[in-house]
């Protein structure tokens, strides 16, 4: 393969044209980010959403590498003078970086191997002679006896013979032929078999595990990442299954092509370099790779999941009461107003004696009465379930006009203990800002989650079994394209929120806020080029995604970038209004009115723009200040609980779905526990993962299968309350 053959390969794989790969690749090389090419050059890309950018952007980064390694690998063949042109061929050929290191790998440095060591006696000639097949009579041994050198190490003929063997063994397991034909047998006929390696007692987690095996094909990720926890905490022994004596066979009869003195010599060298080296070394590949294949998938799922958390509809108009739920210090309680400010905070001891509960109730009364609370956050942490029962109980016995919901406080700890938290809430303990968190983190789930590494948001299957660096930047790519999905409001958005605005890093987010606390609002989006490190090439990436609500300019409260003001100018004109008229609620409505009349293709032409920013702008036009998370759907908010107890198998109940792996959905219906609803309960109609049926966030209405109130787990059913 040849660089300028890339765009055409990587166009083939993804479905697109390799004009698009071509565009895109330059955008990128050019320094400019995925969300500014996948929303500001639709016309260069074709339109190629972020997916698709992320996607041309890691294939044409491997393809580049794999270049500069096939120019690698020839260089180092031929700098040791072994390069052929049948090997050169062949190395210009491959098409992956496996097939490229198996033709390699006889020429790449090693350590002293037994091979190495029987060449530096002097017995690859013996080697030669026993692969060249060519001796149909005599004694092998007769032969090996004159490689006998004692001051080599060579003492009898037998150690020559097994000097020669070593050779050979090495030789058959690195041909690259043999690798592949054994590889594909692991692939299409290997299992994975696992063991307890202590009793049962001890390995209570891994049980399903103690005897179990399933073809390498079929095994699904989520196995794959448990399978290798039990293998790390030694309650597991791995290993991969093949038949053994039949893969030793095909091996030989590729390497014994005819009758000769050393046939036998060849079956025991060609057995001693399966077991030795060839089985080791691909069993190792395999496991790799179905480990690698297994944490993208997981990364996937955590990420998918994120985006929905991350997404979810804002409750930004209610004063919430958060409250993080804890036995013996305490259920910790703030109330914080719609724009965010802490307006009380206090300690209540709700599991605690009747009179230290009384006093918790007036307190909570107190607080809802004074600030006007509408909506109490509950974490779902240790003794949550007693802190649902107390704020029930109290809505139910005094009448209060005020629902609750039940919210992930995953990472609530984490970044209560931040120096974040500390320089934001200077004067609250330590104790009582995860409280704050929880409070906030309904009324603008992204502003806030924002604030916390995305590994610590527990929305994920097995993320503590990933590779951390690769799960960081997938989820960092994540919460970059929901921040610039939704935009962000420049005069309030917090240095962290700023952060993962295309084009902004930490520096100049720091330096933004700092701009704007020493000289006040922004008026406009053109006063950031004055803030300092931000560059014209920064600001041609972030400009579009930031926000100013009653700036000077009603386009700086839109997508819509200042690139294209004069376009926006232009299109308001032709339809009869001026950029001043997206301020006037009257004209405004007039606007929108007329809108969904307009001819995007015949603007575009009469305007030399191209068809999908105007589509864009007209978009952006309809609803100045738009927040696209509010066409969502809000959370499920509840009055009273339920009990284990109470719930009835066949019943039909509403919940909202908490966590989707590979192997099923968890709902959270109102009860202690989360309920699971298995992937062969989500859907009558064939999918491929539950991400398919349902998503995080999603309030559904599922059928109950069983109660186990012993092991404390609820069966869910989505295709059978369906059919109710």
């Amino acid at each position: 393969m040849i660089a300028n053959e890339i765009p055409a390969v990587v166009a083939r794989e993804l479905g697109v044209r390799p004009a698009q790969v071509e565009a895109t690749s330059k955008l990128l090389d050019e320094g400019n980010t995925v969300p500014f090419i996948a929303r500001y050059r639709k016309e260069a890309t074709g339109e190629l959403d972020e997916e698709k950018i992320r996607a041309v952007e890691e294939r044409v980064q491997y393809l580049r590498n794999f270049i500069k390694r096939q120019e690698e690998i020839l260089a180092s063949i031929a700098e040791q003078g072994k390069l052929t042109p049948e090997l050169e061929a062949a190395v210009k050929a491959a098409g992956k970086l496996q097939e490229l290191e198996d033709l390699y790998l006889p020429f790449r440095p090693k350590k002293r191997t037994r091979a190495q060591i029987a060449r530096e006696r002097g017995l690859e000639p013996l080697a030669a002679q026993m692969l060249a097949q060519e001796l149909t009579a005599g004694d092998p041994l007769a032969v090996a006896a004159a490689y006998v050198d004692e001051e080599k190490g060579v003492a009898t003929a037998e150690d020559a013979l097994a000097g020669a063997r070593d050779i050979v063994a090495e030789t058959a397991s690195e041909r690259a032929d043999i690798r592949a034909m054994i590889r594909k047998q692991l692939w299409t006929a290997g299992e994975i078999a696992t063991t307890l390696a202590v009793a049962e007692a001890e390995g209570q987690e891994f049980l399903n595990y103690r005897e179990y095996r399933e073809p390498v094909r079929r095994i699904p990720s989520h196995r794959i990442l448990a399978v290798n926890r039990g293998e790390r905490k030694a309650v597991l022994k791995v290993e991969l299954s093949t038949a053994h004596d039949a893969n030793i066979d095909m091996i030989g009869r590729m390497v014994v092509s005819r009758p000769s003195i050393f046939t036998d010599c060849l079956r025991a060298a060609v057995a001693d370099g399966y077991k030795r080296l060839l089985f080791p070394s691909l069993e190792r590949e395999v496991r790799n790779l179905l480990t690698e294949n297994a944490e993208k998938q997981a990364i996937r799922v955590f990420g998918l999941n994120l985006r929905q958390l991350l997404l979810a509809a804002p409750l930004a108009s209610h004063t919430v009461m958060g409250l993080d739920p804890g036995y013996r210090t305490g259920c910790k309680m703030a109330v914080v107003s719609p724009t965010g400010a802490v307006l009380a905070t206090a300690t209540l001891y709700v599991t605690a004696s009747d009179n230290q509960r009384r006093q918790a109730a007036a307190m909570v009364l107190e607080a809802v009465r004074r600030h006007g609370v509408s909506l109490v956050s509950i974490g779902n942490g240790t003794a949550s379930y007693e802190t649902e029962e107390f704020v029930a109980g109290l809505i139910a016995e005094h009448g209060l006009a005020v629902r609750y919901l039940i919210v992930n406080e995953a990472g609530a700890s984490v970044y209560s203990a931040s120096k974040l938290a500390k320089d934001e809430l200077p004067g609250l303990d330590v104790s009582l800002r995860g409280a704050v968190s929880i409070a906030r983190r309904v009324q603008d789930p992204l502003a806030e989650l924002v604030k916390i590494d995305p590994q610590s948001i527990g929305v994920g299957q097995y993320q503590h079994d990933v590779d951390q660096k690769s799960l960081g930047g997938a989820l960092a790519n994540v919460v970059e394209s929901c921040v610039n999905h939704v935009g962000v409001e420049l005069n309030t958005a917090s240095v962290e929120l700023l952060t993962y605005v295309a084009g902004i890093n930490a520096a100049v987010a720091k330096n933004i806020v700092a701009r704007r606390d020493e000289g006040g609002p922004f008026a406009d989006r053109g006063q950031l080029l004055k803030v300092p490190r931000l560059g014209q090439a920064t600001f041609t990436q972030c400009a579009g995604f930031l926000r100013l609500a009653g700036g000077a300019n009603p386009l700086d409260n839109t997508p819509v970038h200042p690139e294209s003001y004069r376009l926006a100018e232009s299109i308001l004109a032709r339809l009869g209004f001026a950029v001043g008229d997206l301020a006037d609620k009257e004209k405004l409505g007039r606007l929108q009115s007329r809108l969904p009349q307009a001819d995007t293709a015949a603007l575009a032409k009469e305007l030399g723009a191209g068809e999908p920013t105007v589509r864009d702008i007209l978009a952006a036009l309809a609803k100045p200040g738009r927040d696209p998370r509010e066409e969502l759907p809000p959370p499920l908010t509840r009055k009273n609980i339920v009990k284990l107890s109470d719930l009835a198998v066949g019943a039909v109940v509403k919940g909202t779905v908490h966590n989707v792996t590979d192997f099923g959905v968890f709902v959270d219906i109102g009860v202690k526990t989360n309920g699971l609803v298995h992937r062969s309960e989500l859907s009558d109609k064939p999918f491929r993962h539950p991400l398919d049926v349902v998503a995080v966030g999603d309030i559904i209405d599922c059928l109950i299968l069983g109660v186990d109130e012993a092991r404390g787990r609820i069966s869910l059913s989505l295709k059978k309350a369906k059919g109710k």
